[in-house]
């Protein structure tokens, strides 16, 4: 295949327009280094005020379905999410404890949010997913119908939610768990 650089033309009288429309501007060796340094440091810092933009202060959060509501964890506190298979269940365990299931070579404790917030359910075969959390090294999942996904909310549209394991309400009535209060022994009483 012949080489196509080689046919490629140049257009000669092109580039001596633009050198020359580029001296007429006064960008020639004339140039001073002072000047240069000017104008550069003036583009740097018009360039440095277009990426000034505004971020929005969001929560990041993982989403998911449980008795028919959606509810979400912030992101930083999710360990992993599994599937629901291998749960076992702990004789003698309180009932929103739904048993253990082995997660990266530990043992994790599953709840039920049916049982902890009295909300409408089927069975276990409903609770498909498990939402594996980590509070300051200690985890514990979450049963969920269903994992939605990540989503960012917007914190200006954040607000204060009913008494409970809760941090915020969205609009949409998305309820934002507080995993903390959730993980707690005084929490699991209450349900």
């Amino acid at each position: 295949m012949p080489n196509e650089d080689a046919k490629l033309e140049i257009d000669y009288a092109g580039l001596k327009r633009r050198l020359d429309d580029a001296r007429s501007l006064g960008l020639d060796e004339a140039f001073s280094t002072e000047k240069r340094r000017e104008v550069l440091s003036a583009r740097a810092k018009m360039l440095a005020k277009s990426r000034d933009e505004i971020r929005p202060s969001v929560l990041t959060v993982l989403t998911f379905k449980v008795g028919g509501e959606r509810y979400s964890v912030p992101i930083e506190q999710v360990d992993h999410v599994m599937e629901s298979r291998g749960l076992c269940s702990l004789p003698g365990a309180p009932r929103h404890v739904l048993g253990a299931i082995f997660s990266r070579s530990r043992v994790v404790p599953v709840l039920d949010l049916r049982q902890m917030l009295g909300l409408e359910g089927g069975g276990m075969s409903d609770l498909g997913k498990v939402v594996v959390v980590d509070v300051g090294g200690e985890a514990f999942g979450v049963a969920a119908e269903q994992v939605d996904g990540r989503q960012e909310l917007l914190r200006t549209t954040l607000s204060q939610p009913p008494p409970g394991p809760f941090l915020f309400l969205t609009p949409d009535r998305l309820t934002v768990l507080d995993v903390e209060k959730l993980g707690s022994p005084a929490t699991a009483r209450r349900g």
